[in-house]
């Protein structure tokens, strides 16, 4: 699977890879162009997963806040939650499409 914005990959993984998590695909953070995505200051807790990482997305310089985020450091319970650890993963934003 691709996560492309603006024609350009930012994300690839093939499917089996990528977790789905309240219908969002996560990749796994090897997939993920780093120099694509930048952290943002934007705060968030998850009730059940725990602080969230928003990043921005950046393409062609242009910089798109917060179309991207992971959650570094699970709370207890999230990974029997999914059946996998997702620390790290990566999910995108509407503004970033993500196609098989």
């Amino acid at each position: 699977m691709k996560a492309t914005v603006d024609g350009t990959v930012i994300a690839e993984a093939p499917q089996e890879d990528l977790i789905k998590i309240e219908g969002n695909w996560y990749f796994p953070p090897a997939s993920v162009g780093s120099d694509r995505l930048e952290p943002s200051p934007t705060p968030y807790t998850c009730p059940w997963k725990g602080p969230c990482q928003y990043f921005d997305v950046v393409v062609d310089g242009k910089r798109r806040p917060d179309l991207a985020w992971a959650y570094p450091h699970l709370i207890d319970g999230a990974v029997q939650r999914v059946g996998k650890d997702f620390s790290n993963y990566v999910a995108f934003a509407p503004g970033v499409e993500v196609s098989g």
